[in-house]
């Protein structure tokens, strides 16, 4: 049962589009190429730069209303698609128990599919937080470009990769973004909002579970890929196969370990360093 699917379904049937827009199909599906997807994000690194080098000797622009339109529509959409994702995948960890829900191939379900084709376009309506910050004369932080960019890099690798696991780091990330959309958004209009140090644990929490997943299903996979599949150990002893292909599996990895780290160096600079002795954290925009 999936209600709120359902319903949205009787208001914006998805029969009337074409198959490539609810269906992933690489090289058919917008920016579902490779040399798309790059030169996307590397038009987004030379917009932003060319904005601040633009804006050097100019006056901050302030645009709060159109960045309060932008912060309130990414985390209602983040909710929205949030809950879409819960209620087709809860009832499958439910039933099939969680390794099944994190692992099988049918785990990847089409309107699962759906859902992260959505998710990974949001991805790059988010790229527009750092046009915002360079408008607005905000240091543009490595940590805030490199993790924008690769994360649309990331779900375009999933989507091609079907990885079954994907849904676990999706939901983690659109909760965190429900959050901290909320929190720009609020901050925007003048609301002063003292738990802004929990955001950054709350995205440091969600990598170490990610992390904790993902990991875990690697090493099933490759437990049964080389000793149960090979007929060296009994099956009882691991899991089972986990979907997905490997070079998505170890990507997602490598950089869901980098996001770790990272978000942990920005963490001690911000709250542990100078910067929190002095008076208080700097206003620097993680994510």
């Amino acid at each position: 049962m999936a209600p709120l699917a359902d319903a949205l379904l009787t208001v914006l049937p998805t029969d009337i589009l074409p198959e490539y827009l609810t269906t992933y199909i690489p090289g058919t599906t917008p920016l579902s190429e490779t040399p798309v997807v790059v030169s996307v994000l590397a038009g987004y690194l030379a917009t932003i730069f060319s904005i601040q080098w633009l804006m050097k000797d100019k006056q901050a622009l302030k645009l709060t209303f159109l960045f309060q339109l932008h912060n309130l529509f990414l985390t209602s959409i983040s909710g929205l698609l949030l809950v879409l994702i819960l209620e087709e995948t809860l009832p499958i960890w439910w039933n099939k128990g969680f390794f099944n829900a994190i692992c099988h191939p049918r785990s990847w379900t089409p309107r699962l599919e759906f859902y992260y084709m959505i998710n990974y376009y949001i991805k790059y309506v988010e790229l527009i937080d750092t046009v915002f910050l360079a408008a607005k004369k905000k240091p543009l932080a490595f940590l805030h470009v490199f993790h924008h960019s690769a994360t649309a890099l990331l779900c375009y690798t999933q989507l091609n990769g079907k990885t079954a696991v994907s849904w676990i780091v999706i939901s983690l990330n659109l909760l965190v973004h429900v959050v901290m959309y909320y929190y720009y958004y609020a901050t925007a209009g003048g609301a002063k909002i003292w738990w802004k140090k929990y955001l950054t644990s709350m995205q440091i929490t969600q990598f170490v579970i990610d992390l904790g997943v993902v990991y875990f299903a690697r090493t099933s996979f490759i437990m049964w890929q080389r000793l149960v599949f090979r007929g060296y150990v009994p099956n009882w002893i691991f899991f089972d196969n986990c979907a997905g292909s490997e070079p998505a599996a170890y990507f997602g990895a490598g950089l869901l370990t980098s996001y770790l780290f990272l978000f942990i160096d920005f963490y001690i600079r911000t709250y542990k360093g100078g910067a929190a002795k002095k008076g208080g954290a700097k206003k620097t925009k993680a994510e």
